[in-house]
């Protein structure tokens, strides 16, 4: 008998692997123009539901369901809850239950947790059960209510920890919030339970933040977009800026400050909020001008970290994730995409700018090259003046079991499946 040469053995065992791998593409309804969105050459999407309502946080199950956090209660319930049963990626089921609204939303050794404005719960999760059953289980309370900034989003380490962001319910700490005539408060009161990270057990039910909560990091005016990267074992986030710069003092400060920062964060990191913004035009932290600064002055703010990358101002970063799947092309392996939610106050005769998905390559705990969009045209064909004009904006981000890339929108709770599959729509 003739012998096969190994390395054909090894090519077509390849060949099979990568054939099994992307089967399920072909069963894919892709949408048709990728619903009005730009892509990268090579990708498409599939729109798997158009409505849900206020969608924010989304994870995807290993079996494929699909679970989002929405940030208005329906009177079906705050939580939905998605499948396919024909495998073309179009939800056949919808249902939706819980009496919370929020925006936080992961699974976690077999839970799905998800978070209230001032609390983080979790359901049993049943892979045969679409919608969980029971009462949920309260795992952190007492977070103060608060009207700005109010979002818990959170995410998991390798060690059993969980990390909530608690936002500063303020523009820049002053003693009447957004009046541009109000001095800042030194110190910031509110630093001592808000504007920061605080660190729990990922499984404890019962915790408190003043009982069990550690603060982990402060100095963050608000980090919807959290997540913990798998690879470098570290903490990530990316803060929304403050507001009103350009407004205030337009002969002073572009709207393109201050920066959209994203961050790493190790244990007792101080950014430098509310004192301090990082301007990204001159590539340094200064002071806030309800503390004495003039656009130039650093003073304590040198002492300050500062980001791993920069964005334009106001661009609204509500989610972060860092790539895990096989799916897509070389570059984008542990890569991290950023939903940008979009701006609302840049000058009226200007676009208002964001609403879009970007990715930043990485090498170990740093960038490795400048950011991009991947991931464009959610606010539609026409110029946006305000958030309201905008058709679709980005706010959640998923990874599906087998690569895919989940995207949700906060205006009509659209979901898309983007899929590389080498061709374009």
């Amino acid at each position: 008998m003739k012998k096969i040469p190994y390395l054909f053995v090894l090519l077509a065992l390849f060949i099979q692997c990568t054939i099994d791998k992307n089967d399920f593409i072909q069963q894919l309804a892709f949408a048709t123009d990728n619903s009005g969105l730009t892509l990268p050459e090579g990708f498409q999407a599939v729109l798997v539901t158009d409505t849900t309502g206020r969608a924010r946080h989304i994870v995807v199950n290993d079996n494929g369901d699909i679970y989002i956090n929405l940030r208005r209660l329906t009177d079906k319930g705050g939580l939905v809850a998605l499948r396919d049963n024909d495998g073309d990626g179009i939800a056949d089921e919808k249902e939706y239950f819980g009496d919370f609204q929020g925006t936080g939303m992961e699974i976690y050794n077999g839970y799905l947790y998800f978070s209230s404005d001032t609390s983080v719960h979790r359901y049993k999760l049943n892979p045969d059960q679409l919608v969980p059953e029971g009462e949920p289980e309260a795992i952190v309370t007492g977070f103060i209510s608060q009207r700005q900034h109010a979002v818990k989003p959170f995410t998991f380490d390798k060690a059993g920890k969980m990390y909530v962001n608690v936002g500063a319910p303020s523009n820049a700490c002053q003693e009447e919030d957004r009046n541009k005539e109000s001095s800042g408060m030194d110190p910031c009161p509110l630093l001592e339970r808000q504007g920061g990270i605080w660190q729990f057990d990922a499984e404890r039910r019962g915790q408190t933040q003043v009982d069990d909560g550690h603060r982990y990091a402060t100095g963050l005016r608000n980090c919807v977009a959290i997540s913990w990267n798998p690879v470098s074992d570290h903490l990530y986030v990316v803060q929304h800026g403050r507001d009103m710069l350009h407004n205030w003092w337009p002969e002073t400060y572009t709207e393109e400050v201050p920066a959209e920062e994203f961050f790493l964060v190790n244990d007792g990191s101080d950014f430098g909020w509310p004192y301090c913004f990082y301007d990204q035009l001159k590539g340094k932290k200064v002071l806030n001008p309800e503390f004495g600064g003039d656009g130039e002055k650093q003073e304590r703010c040198a002492e300050k970290e500062g980001p791993i990358m920069a964005f334009p101002g106001h661009y609204a970063p509500n989610d972060l994730l860092f790539y895990t799947g096989d799916q897509f092309p070389d570059k984008y392996r542990h890569g991290a995409f950023i939903a940008f939610h979009g701006s609302w106050n840049r000058e009226a005769d200007h676009r208002q700018q964001g609403y879009h998905v970007v990715f930043v390559p990485f090498d170990g705990d740093n960038p490795s090259g400048d950011w991009e969009v991947f991931a464009d045209g959610f606010e539609g064909p026409e110029n946006v003046a305000s958030p309201g004009d905008a058709l679709h904006r980005p706010t959640g981000l998923a990874v599906g079991p087998d690569g895919s890339l989940y995207i949700t929108d906060s205006v009509k709770g659209a979901v898309y499946r983007i899929v590389y599959t080498g061709k374009s729509a």
